[in-house]
């Protein structure tokens, strides 16, 4: 769930779930952006886009899965996104590729690999005032590279991120926190179902919750990325992709841990 104004969501969260519960839910929030197509009005974001070269610094080697080298999908400019992020942002990573096995490979290629491995999904760092265009060895898929305007909003978790520790429920009307959110905010029409995402909180309207967690808490949600017709990618019928990290990880700079899981219907 997103919204555009902090203190308007702690108003819905209040109306919706009571004063106690609201202030807990509305707690969980994060920073995050849409990724939109530049208008005059909304400029391109740093150097964020979709598809295109991937930035990297000279000498990095393009990630692989057995050979087989991975597609870049995405760029993100952090440096244009650190004001927004603030103390959420706690290294200065530049930009960050983001890398991930093709399903478009020939099948007789892609039977072969396993796309389970953490090493099917890669995110790379690259300091922005080093890093070169670099092209995508063959087989590799190379989409139409589009800039993306990164629109701030401050996002929620969706019911199926929510645990029991997140918020006060009774436990003999619901059957978790889980069915607490989805019963008083189902029909609140502000997920991010079917966007392209950074930061905040991933969709999950698939009933499957991608946010890990461990003794940190809930990992953090780096992208997601829908199916877009106009870039010819997708990930199964109405497929999204998303990259996460473990808070501890991401507090070192260690993109290396970076994970990325496919949901589709």
């Amino acid at each position: 769930m997103e919204f555009d104004d902090p203190a308007g969501m702690l108003r819905v969260c209040i109306e919706r779930l009571g004063e106690q519960v609201g202030r807990e839910f509305a707690a969980l929030a994060r920073p995050g952006f849409r990724l939109l197509r530049p208008t005059n009005d909304a400029p391109a974001t740093g150097r964020s886009r979709l598809g295109g070269l991937a930035l990297l610094e000279p000498g990095t080697p393009w990630p692989e899965l057995d050979g087989v080298p991975l597609s870049l999908h995405a760029v993100l400019d952090t440096d244009a996104l650190a004001d927004r992020l603030g103390e959420q942002l706690p290294t200065r990573p530049g930009l960050l590729n983001f890398f991930y096995l093709d399903p478009e490979l020939p099948y007789e290629e892609y039977a072969k690999l396993d796309a389970s491995r953490p090493e099917a999904c890669r995110v790379i760092p690259a300091d922005a005032a080093r890093a070169i265009e670099t092209g995508a060895p063959e087989p590799a898929r190379s989409y139409p590279a589009t800039p993306v305007h990164a629109a701030g909003s401050t996002m929620l978790p969706d019911c199926w991120d929510v645990v029991d520790d997140d918020v006060t429920f009774d436990a003999e009307e619901h059957w978790g926190a889980a069915s607490l959110i989805l019963t008083e905010l189902g029909d609140f029409d502000g997920n991010t179902a079917g966007d392209h995402c950074a930061f905040g909180w991933p969709d999950t309207s698939y009933t499957l919750a991608v946010t890990r967690r461990d003794e940190d808490g809930p990992a953090i949600h780096l992208l997601q990325l829908a199916e877009d017709v106009a870039l010819d990618w997708g990930w199964g019928d109405a497929g999204t992709i998303y990259f996460t990290i473990p808070v501890r990880a991401f507090a070192a700079g260690d993109f290396g841990r970076a994970e990325a899981r496919v949901q589709c219907c």
